[in-house]
């Protein structure tokens, strides 16, 4: 802006000095005489003016192009500023994570602290409960020592009564056999007591263990939850999670297992099954134990319309509808006998369950179910499904090579000859008019008995029971 100024004043001064030198050659005195007989050329005269006009329109021109100079030169200003303060902005962010992160790390500090502490502790029991355990076996051989005395008493009691000893000898071994039954009596309570406070630091052993599994998972899932919040603020929840070995080997296999060591509450944790890595899962605990989602259906805010491959994986929301994946479903089946249980609610606000003895196959033949025992009040429509292999609309994996059941019912599912059973179908919002429609939602045909269509269906996986396992 300032070299426009000075160019401009240049232009001026420019202007205004051809101006005065053209009045000064009009009235300069020195003016030759045949001057003043020679008219003036009108063509010279007329080149003079047009140049002062090219130069006042050049000196137009140039202040419009500083005016738009100088706004674009504000909006830039402007925009400058904007970037400025976002910056800000973003650096405020940073910071405010940082201090996030090293409150994650203190507390990772005082957890690691607190394992260390019990630890110790756990020893120091350990210690004490071998030291108990030997004055038992002694405070035993003691016992064992006394009995055998006894017994030598008792047998020359016996002949000292048959040679006809004196009353007052009678009574002396009387009294003694009395001293010795009551501190036989004595020693038997103080091993009850011992015995108490034996298994009373072994119930505290084990709560301790409990503690420590605890916070180890607490400590695996922190880390995982932190590594995901700093990686990926998005992270997906079906993926396998990694961390230290020891760590996750303290996980426990499913949900049932979670509550055997003391969770009670529903929500998402990490299991390991055997021969898998760690992942999340939704457990549902009551009051008959946990057991462990794999499929959940409730408003419809999640497409069950997906490939072969986000089926093996899994997808959804584990806190709305999810499908868990076959491969973590595979690995869940090989920790044993399993229960299959279905909740689903139909559309007339009716609820209904049913429940089988499951068990899955794996990738090799595209996760061939087996299903048998049903029990439950909705009518079984899944026993006929056993030896179906598993099938998407990218890949039929069912009996008839040449049928597109998967692709007509959407959802992936194990399906036979398009039977009409299919919890995975479209979530149509209202009860499904018409076969066709029913057939893409989410439905349930037992045999040729009447069809079902549900709003809301639930899928969960437990351990046979120690009792019924070997029925």
């Amino acid at each position: 802006m300032i070299k426009l100024f000075y160019v401009l004043l240049v232009l001026a001064s420019f202007t205004a000095a051809v101006h005065m030198d053209t009045s000064g050659k009009q009235d300069h005195p020195t003016t030759p005489p045949d001057a003043l007989t020679t008219p003036p050329n009108p063509t010279e005269a007329k080149s003079r003016f047009a140049m002062l006009d090219d130069v006042r329109l050049l000196a137009n021109g140039l202040l419009q192009l500083g005016q738009s100079l100088r706004e674009f030169v504000h909006k830039t200003k402007g925009q400058i500023n904007d970037i400025f303060h976002k910056l800000n902005i973003f650096d405020r962010s940073f910071y405010q994570l940082s201090v996030v992160t090293s409150e994650i790390k203190e507390e990772e500090e005082e957890l690691k602290k607190t394992t260390n502490i019990l630890k110790a502790n756990n020893e120091e029991i350990r210690n004490l409960s071998m030291e108990i355990n030997s004055k038992i076996n002694s405070i035993l051989q003691e016992r064992t020592q006394l009995q055998s005395k006894v017994g030598s008493l008792e047998e020359r009691l016996k002949g000292l009564s048959q040679s006809m000893i004196p009353a007052e000898q009678l009574g002396e071994i009387t009294t003694l056999k009395e001293v010795i039954e009551t501190q036989e009596k004595t020693i038997n309570n103080l091993l009850k007591a011992v015995r108490e406070q034996h298994d009373q630091l072994d119930h505290q052993k084990v709560k301790i263990k409990n503690l420590e599994e605890k916070l180890t998972y607490d400590s695996f899932q922190d880390t995982a939850d932190k590594s995901a919040d700093s990686n990926d603020p998005a992270a997906d929840m079906f993926e396998y999670l990694t961390g230290n070995s020891t760590e996750t080997n303290d996980l426990a296999a499913d949900c049932s297992e979670l509550f055997s060591k003391g969770a009670a509450s529903s929500g998402i944790y990490v299991i390991k099954p055997n021969q898998s890595e760690p992942f999340n899962v939704y457990c549902q605990m009551d009051a008959d134990g946990g057991t462990t989602v794999i499929q959940r259906r409730a408003d419809g805010s999640v497409n069950f319309d997906e490939t072969w491959e986000n089926y093996e994986k899994g997808f959804g929301d584990l806190e709305r509808e999810f499908w868990l994946g076959l491969k973590k479903i595979h690995s869940l089946t090989q920790e044993g006998a399993h229960i299959l249980r279905i909740d689903v609610e139909d559309w007339k606000d009716e609820n209904h369950w049913i429940e089988y003895r499951f068990s899955m196959e794996g990738p090799s033949s595209d996760y061939t179910l087996h299903v048998s025992n049903f029990s439950g009040n909705l009518p079984d429509a899944m026993t006929n499904l056993t030896g179906m292999r598993f099938s998407t609309k990218d890949r039929n994996s069912s009996n008839q090579p040449n049928s597109s059941c998967a692709r007509t019912n959407t959802g992936g599912w194990w399906v036979s000859a398009c039977g009409e059973t299919n919890l995975n179908g479209r979530y149509l919002w209202l009860r499904a008019k018409g076969r066709s429609m029913r057939r893409k939602g989410i439905h349930w045909k037992p045999g040729t008995g009447s069809s079902y269509s549900f709003k809301t269906t639930k899928i969960t996986l437990r351990p046979v029971p120690a009792s019924d396992g070997a029925n």
